[in-house]
């Protein structure tokens, strides 16, 4: 019975560890107010989506229009969007593995998925900046909508 108390304390040890290691720690962003994390957001932002959704957050014309391949263009990313509506582990997760997994198998999208290519840190960085970038209003909405969805809803049952 003590090797099994001992394999329970170390599990929920080694649980709050990589629940705290990560930048998505009890569903909202961790550091959010960094400097550091601003800088490096704003730059990989610059590199990884403006080209897509806009140097000023503003996305593409028309963006809740179909394209004529019927796909959407890239909403903005500004308080005019609605990025501000879904929680960090949400957002994180768009980021990481595209639409699909969130919409549905046949959804069509240009959104490309950059797990492999960001790390959590540089996702968490790039969620900072635009998330620096919405009026208080929008921000309070999006920080309470984080903290009711610690768990990202399309891999809580994949499992």
């Amino acid at each position: 019975m003590p090797f099994f108390s001992a394999g329970v304390l170390l599990l929920g040890v080694l649980s709050v560890y990589l629940m705290r290691s990560s930048p998505f720690h009890g569903g909202t962003l961790e550091g959010a107010t960094s400097a550091a994390a601003l800088a490096r957001g704003k730059a990989e932002y610059e590199h990884y989506c403006a080209s897509c959704h806009g140097n000023r957050l503003q996305g593409q014309p028309d963006w809740k229009n179909p394209l004529p391949n019927g796909r959407l263009p890239a909403p903005p990313h500004d308080a005019s969007g609605h990025t501000w509506h879904h929680p960090d582990v949400v957002l994180a997760g768009i980021t990481r593995r595209g639409l699909k997994p969130y919409v549905s198998d046949d959804y069509e999208s240009d959104m490309p998925a950059f797990e492999g290519i960001l790390s959590d840190q540089q996702i968490g960085d790039i969620l900072t900046y635009i998330k620096s970038t919405w009026p208080e209003r929008e921000r309070d909405y999006q920080t309470k909508m984080s903290v009711q969805t610690p768990t990202d809803p399309a891999t809580a049952n994949a499992k």
